[in-house]
């Protein structure tokens, strides 16, 4: 069963899927040492990974186990990063949020938005009952993202990643459908839709 990627919208932003035309930011992004220090392995070093991230998207899209949506700032069109709902399980109503953005992007309440959106999708449209996220203990503003959009911290996985050597812990969220408050919007309003 495939899961086709939707097109989403929010006062600020469009989400859509990703393409080939997204190569060139989506290297500068994965290959940033800043940008991926809490990220589960480390910065790209061979542009042949764009190819392989995009085939993956592809390829997961197909199978119906996720979706991997580019953002863009409608004001002037600028790729700003990517989000992703991925594990899609419709039998166990299940899936994982996970997002990379642009440091230029960062305080500006784009994650935030994004996240409420792909949410908005996943429990109205898909039918979740659960969502669950997984950050670096050390990446404070990304806990801070998951808790303005509903979600409570469960639990910390311990040592769970090792990254060119660095060990570190993980926090997991889960936002449960029954605690979701899409009438919460977390920005200057979302318009919102499939």
């Amino acid at each position: 069963m495939t899961l086709p990627t939707p097109e989403l919208h929010t006062a600020r932003l469009r989400l859509r899927p990703l393409d080939e035309a997204d190569g060139e930011a989506l290297y500068a992004l994965h290959s940033s040492a800043y940008v991926m220090r809490y990220w589960d392995s480390p910065p790209w070093t061979d542009p042949a990974r764009v190819g392989r991230f995009l085939a993956t998207s592809r390829r997961i899209e197909e199978e119906g186990t996720g979706a991997r949506l580019a953002v863009e700032r409608l004001s002037d069109g600028a790729f700003l990063g990517w989000c992703g709902l991925t594990s899609w399980n419709p039998e166990f109503r299940s899936a994982s949020l996970g997002y990379v953005f642009d440091p230029e992007a960062w305080g500006h309440g784009y994650a935030t938005e994004t996240a409420h959106a792909v949410l908005r999708w996943a429990f109205d449209t898909l039918d979740l009952n659960r969502v669950q996220a997984e950050t670096d203990t050390r990446n404070v503003a990304s806990a801070r993202v998951l808790e303005k959009v509903g979600f409570v911290r469960e639990g910390t996985l311990r040592e769970d990643c090792v990254v060119n050597g660095v060990v570190s812990d993980s926090w997991v969220f889960g936002l449960l459908r029954r605690e979701w408050q899409p009438e919460v919007v977390p920005t200057a309003g979302l318009r919102g839709g499939a």
